[in-house]
This record gives structure tokens, C-alpha cells and sequence, in this order.
């Protein structure tokens, strides 16, 4: 009977031993696809972080022809003495 024992304490442990890898398999593929994802996430932040850099960019540019614009249009109504009332 003592060997009969051991064999059902062998077979439990395999069984134990192969739920184990399994369930570690599973996990280290979950752990894998969630790091994928953070890396797809952070290339589109810093994707986003360019655009809102060159669209920042942009603004600080036109913002800046707007006010010499808005400098000349002064200086001209200045100049020639235009009034708009």
C-alpha cells in the first residue's frame, strides 16, 4: 500500500507541476501582451507629443505674422491717415 501511495503522491504532483506551468505559460503571455500594448501606447503618445509640439510650433508662428501684420496695418493707418468711423 506504502507504494501505492507514493504513486498517487507522484501523480498528484505531476498534475500540480503541469497545472503550475500552465497556469505560468498563461500568465507570462498575459504579462507579454500587456507590455506590447504599453509600448503601442507610448509610441502614440509620443507620437502625439510631436504633432502637438509642431502644431504648438505653427501657432507660435502665425501668432507672431499676425502681429507684425497687425504692426504694418498700424503704421499704415498711421501714415496715411486712414480712420474706419
Amino acid at each position: 500500500m506504502a507504494a501505492e501511495e507514493v504513486l498517487q503522491t507522484v501523480d498528484h504532483y505531476k498534475t500540480e507541476i503541469e497545472r503550475l506551468t500552465k497556469e505560468l505559460t498563461e500568465t507570462t503571455h498575459e504579462k507579454i501582451q500587456a507590455a506590447e500594448y504599453g509600448l503601442v501606447v507610448l509610441e502614440e503618445k509620443l507620437t502625439l507629443k510631436q504633432q502637438y509640439d509642431e502644431l504648438e510650433a505653427d501657432y507660435d508662428c502665425l501668432k507672431q505674422e499676425l502681429e507684425q501684420l497687425r504692426e504694418v496695418i498700424f503704421d499704415l493707418i498711421h501714415i496715411f491717415g486712414v480712420s474706419f468711423s
